[in-house]
């Protein structure tokens, strides 16, 4: 992750770890009824049939390795090879991995003067690496940049950081557009604490979409003023309400607007009932509620630290899989109600200021979160995300969950046949845009700098689709 702040980790991993408990605003109730998964199952994965509704994006995989281990079928159906010494570094075990559904990948891997040199066609690429720290060690222990064709495409990556202070949890990190141009993909990695650590490696050529899709609900916001009232909503909550987030959302037209084609969110300095900032969330609940296709939220997104903004979806009904609540509950800031994370949540799109180039997708279920360190996540590095609109996607279908930036898919999650509690993604759902300030994760790398205000999230359009042949 970049512009870390060395002075400021050991406040890091405190605040870090606490993120997850407080994502929807609510402290998390005790469950005698634990769910583990089998890991057993996902490790022989690779002796039965998979899934077959990536089967198109996995015909652009051209290279897939097990780093230091043997051959294995993920989830996603991608095959990936035995490490036969094609690639350079010592060889570790890991017994036991967290946050994956493939964890069988993640339990070999290789450390120290890791070098890849890989025949490859020329032509554009996109590579998704896969790596778990080992160590219950110190935070700042294993430090590392990760270059691809003599072009730095990771920067002072902590892997323990990267997932919220825990080791042995899995970590997927993207980039893309990583160009061969002599025959040879050359990925090498330089430590600056400690040594580089890799688990396993998949390269795709980059592909053009080719799947249709029927639109069904959009907003191209194509008028002036507020939001339409017919597609959409407003939150209106007081600061520390969700995620100790220090504004307060209001339907202030200076705080969610739209002009010249653009939504716009905007967060100001100022003080509102008992909080230091302002600024809007808004939500398509009961308007554009849908079950399964594809969302498109082409943005742009703020920049400075402090900023939390999102692209995400909520149950339409939350209360389906919860235990604990009264209906129409006022359940976001509950601490006695469980529809999160019984219910379900997609994260399109999370992205916090201090780590500027870093996308982040997440699901969040009652199977895995950040309690038992089971967090499905994967996150990709963007470009010039502060100053250039990109697209924010994700295909939802009965089968799985993927999570794209710019198309390029980075973050996947199989529909384990195993019950609501590893997926609630069976009813319907809706999209919420928001701009946070502060909050557990706002400010994890340090305090609010007031010099950036006003910033502002700005959308393009929102697009929902099905698949054309349904």
């Amino acid at each position: 992750m970049k512009n870390k702040q060395s002075n400021k980790k050991s406040l890091l991993v405190l605040v870090l770890i606490l993120i997850p408990v407080l994502l929807i605003g609510r402290a998390l109730i005790s469950d005698d009824e634990s769910y583990q998964s089998d890991d057993a199952h996902l490790a022989s994965a690779h002796q039965g049939d998979k899934q077959s509704d990536h089967s198109e994006k996995n015909n652009t995989v051209v290279w897939a390795i097990n780093v230091g281990g043997s051959e294995y079928v993920g989830v996603d159906g991608i095959s990936y090879q035995a490490d036969q010494s094609i690639i350079s570094g010592d060889i570790g075990t890991i017994e036991n991995i967290k946050g994956s559904q493939d964890s069988f990948i993640y339990q070999s891997f290789r450390f120290g003067n890791i070098g890849i040199k890989q025949p490859m066609e020329n032509g554009q690429y996109d590579i998704i690496f896969k790596f778990a720290e080992p160590e219950d060690t110190a935070m700042d222990a294993r430090v590392f940049n990760v270059f691809a064709e003599d072009k730095l495409v990771i920067s002072d990556l902590n892997v323990r950081l990267a997932r919220d202070g825990k080791h042995i949890s899995a970590l997927a990190r993207a980039v893309y557009n990583v160009e061969v141009t002599d025959g040879q993909l050359d990925i090498n990695f330089e430590a600056i604490n400690g040594q580089p650590i890799l688990s396993a490696l998949i390269v795709r050529k980059k592909e053009i979409e080719s799947k249709q899709w029927q639109l069904v609900w959009s907003d191209e916001f194509n008028y002036q003023g507020k939001p339409d009232p017919n597609k959409w909503s407003y939150d209106i909550w007081p600061a520390r309400k969700v995620n100790s987030e220090d504004q307060t959302y209001t339907d202030n037209l200076k705080n969610v607007h739209v002009k010249d084609g653009n939504l716009v969110i905007t967060a100001y300095k100022e003080n509102l009932d008992d909080a230091k900032y302002t600024s809007g969330r808004i939500h398509s609940q009961g308007k554009g509620d849908f079950l399964y296709g594809r969302v498109d939220v082409r943005a742009k997104l703020p920049a400075g630290q402090g900023t939390w903004s999102a692209i995400w979806m909520l149950p339409s009904n939350p209360f389906k899989y919860s235990s604990t609540c009264q209906e129409n509950d006022d359940w976001q800031g509950s601490a006695t109600c469980d529809a999160w994370p019984n219910s379900g949540e997609i994260d399109i799109m999370e992205h916090v200021g201090y780590d500027m180039q870093t996308i982040h997708g997440t699901v969040h279920n009652k199977a895995y979160y950040w309690a038992n360190w089971e967090q499905r996540k994967g996150s990709i590095e963007g470009q010039d995300v502060e100053k250039a609109f990109h697209l924010y996607s994700v295909e939802w279908t009965p089968e799985s969950i993927t999570v794209l930036f710019d198309n390029v898919p980075y973050f996947f999650y199989s529909n384990e046949s195993s019950g609501w509690r590893a997926w609630p993604y069976d009813h319907p759902y809706h999209v919420i845009l928001n701009l946070a300030i502060g909050g557990m994760w706002g400010k994890a790398g340090g305090p609010i700098d007031d010099s950036i205000f006003p910033v502002s999230m700005e959308v393009d359009f929102v697009r929902i689709f099905k698949p054309l042949n349904q």
